[in-house]
């Protein structure tokens, strides 16, 4: 573990949430300007072995995942092969079945769709064929009127924009994700991780009481926004369990840490990736290397904004990044990232030239996510 010197807070704080038992093992990175200020790991990646987190253990990230994908589309976008105001049936013409011929490519980046939810159960021999589980979403009827709302595709975003990618390109986020972003640029980020991977991974562990990959109420009451999302917590029929729980990973032993789950490369929920790699991609967002400085800044515009039909409290997106909110609490209006469940966390700052990648294996205990990332990135900003 290193840090520089400016950044020693970040490593107290670091070092102090092992020291509390508020994670069991996790990594924390940090460029600064394009230059790598802060590189943390520590604790333990597997609590039945005892196994050390180790400088290069990645964890599977869940929906960090989103912004990947993104990324990827976005990329098309500027090549010419994708039209983000056109209609999803522009390339995917069974898309337009049950009044959807007018949902555009940018509805599905901004959650705006109306399908949050694969409304039958989809079988496990299905998690790893993308395009079958996309066909159940094109003939389903949207939830509400596309564009008039949003509403987080907690599964279903992956699926979407994913099957987009596949009708133009004929290859899956992951195999773009390998060829053209992680393996040009070196980083151990995978969506859809091969077997010596998965042999090194963190295993993922829930919080004290609460069945691994599933979430307990928030705190906060039962008023308000909160108060709601408490509520559909706990209730299994609500539009935020359907959203988060198919395909379900529960099905499988392990959850998340099963290798079926870890290998499908789901595009909402199934990057593997260390702290470096996260750091890493933002880092290579911000320079120019991934995408044209426009076609960033144009991506980073919210286009949606204020209550979110699914987790209730406000959210905020732009072309897939998430933006400041409630569901991405950052220290930083400029900020832009995604957060994955249980408390990951990728992001980059413009303005202050940072880019943050933070994995662990202990998830928070609420599906509002974890302090413990907020901590960090607010100890970097005040190193600044």
């Amino acid at each position: 573990m290193w840090c520089e010197p400016r950044f020693s807070r970040v490593r107290e704080v670091f070092e102090r949430h092992l020291a509390d038992g508020e994670e069991l093992g996790a990594a924390f990175a940090v460029f600064l300007d394009g230059e790598p200020v802060v590189d943390l790991w520590g604790g333990v990646a597997d609590r039945r072995t005892g196994r050390p987190w180790a400088e290069d253990t990645p964890a599977f990230a869940y929906s960090c995942t989103k912004a990947v994908t993104a990324t990827v589309l976005l990329q098309l976008a500027e090549r010419g092969l994708v039209d983000l105001s056109a209609p999803v049936a522009d390339v995917w013409p069974e898309f337009a079945a049950e009044g959807k011929q007018g949902v555009t490519v940018e509805h599905l980046l901004t959650h705006a769709a109306g399908l949050p939810v694969v409304e039958d159960p989809v079988p496990v021999a299905e998690f790893g064929d993308h395009a079958a589980i996309a066909a159940r979403l094109a003939g389903q009827r949207p939830l509400w009127e596309p564009g008039s709302a949003h509403g987080y595709h907690a599964l279903s975003y992956g699926f979407l924009v994913g099957e987009v990618v596949r009708r133009v390109t004929g290859k899956t986020v992951g195999e773009l994700v390998a060829a053209e972003i992680a393996g040009p640029l070196g980083l151990d980020l995978w969506v859809g991780a091969p077997d010596p991977v998965l042999a090194r991974a963190a295993r993922l562990t829930a919080a004290a009481g609460t069945p691994e990959g599933r979430q307990d109420a928030p705190a906060g009451g039962e008023g308000g926004a909160f108060g709601m999302m408490a509520r559909a917590v706990r209730d299994p029929d609500s539009l935020m369990n359907r959203a988060l729980g198919n395909p379900s990973m529960q099905r499988l032993k392990g959850g998340a840490n099963h290798p079926v789950v870890m290998r499908a490369g789901w595009p909402a929920a199934g990057v593997v990736t260390t702290a470096r790699a996260l750091a890493g991609f933002y880092r290579s967002l911000l320079a120019g290397e991934l995408l044209r400085p426009g076609t960033l800044g144009d991506a980073l515009r919210p286009r949606v904004s204020g209550p979110d039909r699914v987790l209730y409290v406000d959210s905020s997106f732009g072309l897939g990044y998430m933006r400041p909110a409630m569901t991405f609490f950052v220290p930083s209006a400029t900020a832009f990232g995604h957060t994955g469940l249980g408390g990951f966390l990728g992001l980059g700052d413009p303005e202050h030239g940072l880019a943050v990648g933070y994995v662990m294996n202990r998830m928070a205990g609420a599906v509002s996510g974890s302090l413990r990332a907020y901590r960090l990135t607010e100890a970097v900003y005040r190193s600044l």
